[in-house]
């Protein structure tokens, strides 16, 4: 083995002045999204289990944590509503002065151009049987798939009503084919180009989102695997990114971020778009009860999984704990 010493790489991890001088990948709290989640007709805001601090919100605790967002200088605000009333067609989704449609509304009174808002294009909150599209005839079995070219007709009218309250970008969740182009038309058709779509074109069926499902109420039974992509596959992901691309997006979303780094990377690597993700709940849950259980050190557990997102191509991050992380860069 070479005795030659001359090439010190410790030399530039010495102390904390030298580690930032030379760091790689800097989070800021520009690329911060912040999801939010209203829900009608409640008096006070509802916590939600496995994610500490977050809650649904009320008319009044969402005007308080949009102000929260401005202070902390965060990029931007997800929003998702859950309605009192749902049936097979998601029709509150539709309602311009439906939960969403009011909240989004309202925040962007709120915030002007300050913070981008963002309004969740899906029906899942808002179906009774918590699909993100409408159901089709059933089979010879009595089983029922979603309509994916209903559910783009669908969409389409939801993506012009949010953008008439006032949003200025869609996340298109659903997983539908097509839904990109559907929704591009149809803003455009409405005199909406200036609406962004956030499109999220690898959205895997993931183990991962159980305390999100808690937090919309979804009434979910069964799986969305036969629209949502295969956990085992890359390829496939590859292949809705560059359709999504095609279609129209503004930005890509890979969903989930931590089990999923490798299809950002190469997200990253094929589109001239930039790249979104998502820790979800699940991924928040994990690390959270990690820490509360003292098993790791959570502020840096938390910076650091923020930063391999980041690092792998990411440059937009979905995180209910953008608030939080925000004060600390400060």
């Amino acid at each position: 083995m070479s005795n030659d010493l001359s090439q010190r790489p410790r030399r530039l991890r010495a102390n904390p002045a030298i580690r930032n001088l030379v760091s790689e990948t800097q989070i800021r709290a520009e690329q911060l999204i912040l999801p939010l989640f209203i829900r009608e007709g409640l008096a006070e805001p509802k916590p939600i289990t496995g994610l500490p601090g977050v809650v649904q919100h009320t008319e009044t605790s969402l005007r308080a944590e949009i102000d929260r967002a401005l202070e902390a200088g965060i990029g931007g605000v997800m929003v998702f509503g859950i309605p009192n009333h749902r049936d097979v067609m998601g029709s509150e989704a539709l309602n311009p002065n439906g939960v969403l449609s009011k909240a989004i509304r309202d925040i962007r009174a709120q915030v002007g151009d300050r913070l981008v808002v963002i309004a969740d294009l899906c029906l899942d909150e808002f179906t009774s049987h918590g699909h993100c599209g409408v159901l089709g005839s059933p089979d010879l079995h009595g089983n029922c798939e979603v309509d994916n070219d209903a559910t783009l007709e669908i969409y389409g009218q939801m993506a012009v009503v949010l953008a008439e309250a006032g949003a200025h970008m869609l996340g298109t969740s659903g997983m539908m084919d097509g839904q990109v182009a559907a929704t591009r038309r149809a803003l455009d058709a409405a005199g909406h180009e200036d609406v962004s779509i956030l499109a999220y074109a690898a959205k895997y069926a993931s183990a991962f989102y159980g305390p999100f499902r808690e937090a919309v109420e979804s009434q979910l039974d069964g799986d969305r695997k036969t629209y949502q992509q295969d956990p085992r596959n890359t390829r496939e992901s590859l292949r809705e990114i560059k359709l999504d691309a095609a279609e129209g997006a503004d930005i890509i979303m890979v969903k989930p971020a931590l089990s999923y780094l490798d299809v950002i990377y190469q997200a990253s690597q094929i589109v001239d778009l930039p790249i979104a993700s998502y820790v979800v709940s699940g991924e928040m849950a994990m690390i959270e009860a990690a820490a509360a259980q003292g098993l790791i050190n959570r502020e840096p557990a938390i910076l650091e999984a923020l930063a391999s997102v980041h690092r792998a191509g990411a440059n937009i991050i979905c995180t209910y704990w953008a608030i939080e992380v925000a004060g600390w860069l400060k």
